[in-house]
């Protein structure tokens, strides 16, 4: 796991040094004929990084984004109207029959399919129209680490597509050299302060929760931990209850519209007695995790994962875990 988080800059190189004209192709088509809706199709990290996308096309291209729930068309048998349709599914792997069968539906029903996927030769690639593979190299840990981190990137890349924006282009190609910085941050103290946890909130919001949702995975992989991921306002409306004297948060602020807010949730959290380990940019007051910063705030998210998965790892051998061989867990999962 660790070898692997520590190679996603090289992945990244090589991401983004291909298929330029395959992303150009898909944001020309996007914008030619903008889809009436959108649907993502992931799970588990994969998931993670199709919400981080999801929020991106939103916030930035107006467009609502919906993530299906595969039930609908693997139990249920629902006829999703396929009429301007856009699905994006996320995989490792591409094998999972959950995936592949609303791919195929959808497809066969007219609507545009894209897959993310870092084996190209697999079921969800030959099921999908647009094909746009990860270039992550084989993965043999079974909590994904480099693979996730090239799906963010992939959805910043087909972001910066559609909107023709080449301020966020280049931004995107200047991300091997700040992962390289990213993996190098030694975030101690969260080693410290979670050695012995057995629960544990991660605050995120905005692009920062996808990274939050990914983290809290993390943490009951490879660490055993019932770690839940929350936004920074949706904490508040209950599950706050639950925080005593001692109750660990790691909280990510990185830069963007929600960092302020986020700082006040970290500060009153402390005042209720919570242990809260702020992820932010370096220097910023109670920051104990520094966050390096990318060519643009939208992918300040894509750095942070990259210093939290050292972070986990070392986590998960402190508690007396080994993290290349998680309970319970295999590489492929095949859902229907």
């Amino acid at each position: 796991m660790l070898e692997e988080a520590q190679h996603a800059p090289e992945a990244i190189a090589r991401l983004l040094a291909a298929d330029a004209d395959a992303y150009a192709s898909l944001g020309a088509a996007l914008r030619a004929s903008p889809p009436i809706s959108l649907l993502t199709v992931a799970r588990g990290s994969s998931d993670h990084a199709a919400h981080y996308m999801a929020y991106l096309i939103m916030a930035r291209l107006g467009r609502l984004v919906t993530s299906l729930p595969m039930s609908l068309i693997t139990l249920y048998q629902s006829r999703i109207a396929c009429d301007g349709l856009v699905s994006m599914a996320f995989s490792q792997s591409g094998q999972s029959p959950d995936l592949v069968a609303p791919t195929r539906f959808f497809r066969a029903g007219g609507a545009r399919t894209v897959a993310f996927v870092n084996d190209p030769a697999s079921p969800l690639a030959q099921a999908s129209q647009w094909v746009f593979p990860l270039h992550a190299g084989a993965e043999q840990s079974v909590a994904a680490t480099k693979s996730y981190i090239a799906q963010l990137v992939a959805g910043a890349r087909v972001t910066a597509a559609w909107q023709d924006d080449a301020d966020l282009q280049h931004a995107l190609l200047g991300l091997p050299g700040v992962l390289e910085q990213a993996a190098q941050q030694r975030w101690q103290p969260a080693i410290e302060a979670l050695a012995d946890a057995d629960k544990l909130f991660v605050i995120g919001r905005g692009t920062g929760l996808a990274i939050a949702m990914e983290a809290a995975l993390k943490f009951k992989e490879v660490c055993g931990i019932q770690a839940e991921a929350f936004s920074g306002a949706e904490v508040k409306h209950g599950p706050m209850a639950l925080v005593e004297q001692g109750y660990p948060l790691l909280v990510f602020a990185p830069r963007g519209p929600a960092h302020h807010g986020l700082l006040a949730l970290a500060d009153e959290m402390r005042q209720r007695g919570a242990r809260v380990l702020l992820a932010a940019p370096a220097g910023t007051p109670g920051c104990e995790l520094p966050l390096v910063p990318a060519g643009s705030e939208d992918l300040d998210p894509i750095t942070a994962i990259q210093s939290f998965y050292p972070m986990v790892e070392a986590l998960a051998r402190a508690r007396g875990l080994d993290p290349d061989r998680p309970r319970h867990l295999a590489k492929v999962t095949r859902t229907q």
